[in-house]
Parts: C-alpha cells; sequence; structure tokens
C-alpha cells in the first residue's frame, strides 16, 4: 500500500497540470505539411513521454553492453578457478594409502617407562 502513495501522488499532479493547460495549440510536423491540434498538457505530456522512453532506449542500450562484459568476466573467472584448482591438485602433497602408513605410537608421559607391562597373574 505504502507503494501506491508515490503513484497516487504523481497522477494527481498530472492531472491538475491536464486542467490547468486546456488551452489548444497546433504543432506542425516540419518535414511533411501535417499539422495536430492538441491541449497544450497534452502535447506536453506526449514530449515528456517520448523524452522517457528516448531515455530507457539509451539506458537498456547500455546495459546490453555491460551485461556482456559482465559475462566475459564471468567466464574468465571460472576458468581462472580451474587453473588454480588443477595448481593446487599438482603441488599438493601425496596421500600415503593406510596400508603405507608408519604404525601409530602411543604418547610416552615424562617419567613413565614405555616398557611393556607383563602379563597379569591367576
Amino acid at each position: 500500500m505504502l507503494r501506491l502513495i508515490p503513484a497516487l501522488i504523481l497522477v494527481l499532479i498530472l492531472i491538475v497540470f491536464g486542467l490547468s493547460n486546456r488551452e489548444t495549440v497546433t504543432l506542425g510536423f516540419w518535414p511533411t505539411d501535417y499539422a495536430a491540434s492538441l491541449p497544450l498538457s497534452v502535447a506536453i505530456l506526449i514530449g515528456m513521454a517520448l523524452a522517457f522512453l528516448l531515455g530507457a532506449l539509451i539506458v537498456w542500450l547500455d546495459h546490453l553492453g555491460l551485461g556482456r562484459r559482465a559475462r566475459r568476466a564471468e567466464a574468465q573467472v571460472r576458468r581462472l578457478q580451474a587453473q588454480l584448482a588443477e595448481a593446487e591438485l599438482r603441488h599438493a602433497p601425496p596421500i600415503m594409502p593406510v596400508t603405507m602408513m608408519p604404525p601409530a605410537r602411543t604418547p610416552v608421559m615424562a617419567g613413565t617407562v614405555s616398557a611393556p607391562l607383563p602379563p597379569p597373574e591367576a
């Protein structure tokens, strides 16, 4: 509902503008002999709408170029990540299988004898 408030304010301003400028003007289109008689507010609003659409077209065309550059950059990032992963695998220390690993030793605490305990006597 709060998003509609700016739109309602804009519509109210456009209505007041249209009611305030009802004089008729004649617009001629230069290369031709065509002329149109319109209320002044309609002529101004049509000009504003055309300017808005032209600006949107310019921004859209600029965005197409930026999107192309972004896709190229993303592809380059993927290639570099793959090269990095490959380099890390080449330089990683080899992993020894469990059968080739040396036997685990039990830790020896200071002051204790590391000789095996004699079997219990029955």
